[in-house]
């Protein structure tokens, strides 16, 4: 079983929208893949994904309803095989909070999937809907070249 963690600033948007969508996507291809969300921050801990995230993800088939935002830690980087920020700022927080060997493999999402090298997913809480939606349409693209490599040369 692989097991992945996205991370995001506080766990209500970006994270859990990713989260969703691996979950519904791996299931529908019969992958035994294990996933969660986190954020760097503290800010929303135990509070639900942010309302339109939750309203985006269930027109879209893949309700984050259940999810309840909760804060990264030290055990995460032993628990998970993979552990993939939204942007520039999680990742370093990320490094900064990871052991220094061993552990799990921490990256940029959209450059771990080969989207987008060193690309970010942009952060829709102070957007409007369309900002969610864009963000949405992107998590599908990575979270689908995520589940389905192209082989490697």
């Amino acid at each position: 079983m692989t097991r992945v963690l996205f991370v995001c600033m506080g766990n209500i948007c970006r994270s859990p929208l990713a989260e969703g969508l691996a979950r519904a996507r791996a299931r529908d291809a019969g992958l035994d893949w294990s996933f969660d969300s986190a954020g760097i921050e503290s800010y929303h801990v135990g509070a639900a994904p942010d309302p339109r995230a939750r309203a985006l993800a269930r027109r879209r088939g893949t309700a984050i309803d259940d999810l309840r935002a909760r804060q990264v830690c030290r055990e995460d980087f032993e628990r998970f095989d993979l552990i993939l920020a939204a942007d520039r700022r999680n990742l370093a927080a990320l490094q900064r909070l990871g052991p220094a060997a061993g552990g799990a493999r921490v990256a940029l999402l959209l450059d771990w999937t080969g989207l987008e090298p060193q690309g970010e997913v942009p952060d829709p809480y102070y957007g409007g809907e369309q900002d969610f939606e864009q963000v949405y349409l992107l998590l599908e693209r990575a979270i689908d070249a995520l589940l389905d490599p192209p082989p490697r040369a």
